[in-house]
């Protein structure tokens, strides 16, 4: 079999990478990395920190690109792969615009492509954008879906979708193994002096394309209220490259004492810190799997979410991006123990670090379809 995998983001390489290196253990396998570069400095230095080198990079990054040209650049230059190559599969994951438009291309040369993480739902198009039709697109054109969780598979199956169904766990779950270690050292030397033991640390992210604007004004706002409510709590907020976000943010929280912004943290850096700090309050999608299965209770600054299992594990608690609300809400954490527990003691949703092996299973033939992580 000849697996080609197709990423250019960096949560999209944290997630593929452990399935790379599970299929390179399989001689039956010939396994081929094409990176589109939709990130670039991000990209690489994931794919350094899980030692996976590319086959192929596209290279389509550009000042001011647009979902129109990311989608057109890569169409137009995966398709010599595709054709040099000739895979049996083509295997993308997530929702991001690589992954729509590489199925696309696959689609075009007529080669299966496996989705992995497939399922995801929110129920509304426009949010997130364009996260959701990108999603929805590529579980269309897929054969194979690799859906982390029973309820993920549960969506397929009612979209009409009844065949080639495997619920595998997330793959970001096996990528832990490579990633955390005991007494690390991080590569960030603002962080380095953080005293994690002995201080409660409260990470932050927050860029979404829909927060930007006033939502983001808000989430900085109450940010900067929590700060100066509780003066022995550290707040890390690893600010996005976007200027559109670090204008907002540096204008409303540059000059709070306990609250430090820092560069984007590579994938090393920010694992760790997740594993170490007290809670998490983010916008992103993939963390929502990730600070749970280190016992770290999440406010989503969000006002949906298409990973509504942790929500009813109770590992993760949407806030939505008004003020008063995300104030309210880390305040109940930070004050009360109890509430603190009922999280940080919740069940990870998310799988047991195996989903890669179980999806090289599949594709080898040796995992029946609808077999559970359960």
């Amino acid at each position: 079999m000849r697996a080609l995998l197709v990423f250019g983001t960096r949560p999209e390489a944290i997630k593929m990478c452990p399935l790379v290196l599970e299929l390179k253990k399989h001689k039956e396998v010939e396994t081929i990395v094409c990176l589109t570069g939709q990130h670039r400095e991000m990209l690489e230095q994931v794919m350094h920190a899980f030692g996976v080198k590319e086959d192929y990079n596209l290279d389509i990054m550009k000042d001011r690109q647009t979902l129109t040209t990311i989608t057109t650049s890569i169409l137009e230059k995966i398709e010599p792969v595709l054709k040099d190559e000739c895979p049996d599969i083509v295997l993308v994951h997530g929702d991001t615009t690589t992954s729509y438009a590489a199925a696309l291309a696959a689609f075009y040369q007529q080669i299966p492509v496996g989705h992995v993480e497939a399922g995801l739902r929110t129920g509304d198009i426009y949010s997130p954008f364009p996260e959701e039709m990108n999603r929805l697109l590529t579980d269309r054109i897929s054969t194979y879906y690799f859906a982390p969780t029973k309820l993920n598979e549960s969506n397929l199956k009612h979209e009409g979708i009844l065949e080639g169904i495997y619920v595998t766990g997330n793959t970001v779950i096996d990528s832990f193994a490579t990633t955390v270690k005991d007494n690390y050292e991080y590569h960030n030397k603002a962080v380095r002096d953080v005293d994690f033991e002995n201080k409660r640390v409260i990470l932050v992210t927050a860029h979404r394309r829909e927060n930007l604007g006033q939502p983001l004004c808000n989430i900085c706002n109450a940010i900067k209220r929590l700060a100066k409510k509780y003066k022995d709590v550290q707040f890390i907020y690893p600010v996005h490259l976007n200027p559109a976000v670090r204008d907002t943010v540096f204008d409303i929280l540059s000059d709070i004492s306990n609250v430090m912004l820092i560069d984007p943290l590579d994938v090393l850096d920010m694992h760790n810190m997740m594993a170490r700090c007290f809670m998490v309050m983010t916008d992103s999608g993939g963390i929502q799997e990730e600070a749970p299965h280190f016992g770290k209770p999440v406010l989503v600054l969000r006002t949906e979410t298409e990973r509504p299992e942790a929500v009813e594990a109770g590992t993760v608690k949407v806030v939505g991006v008004e003020e008063e609300d995300i104030y309210r809400e880390a305040v109940v954490l930070i004050d009360n123990r109890n509430e603190y527990d009922k999280m940080a003691h919740a069940v990870n949703p998310y799988g047991d670090g195996q989903a890669s092996e179980r999806i090289v299973k599949a594709l080898i033939g040796r995992l029946p379809a609808g077999s559970s992580t359960q």
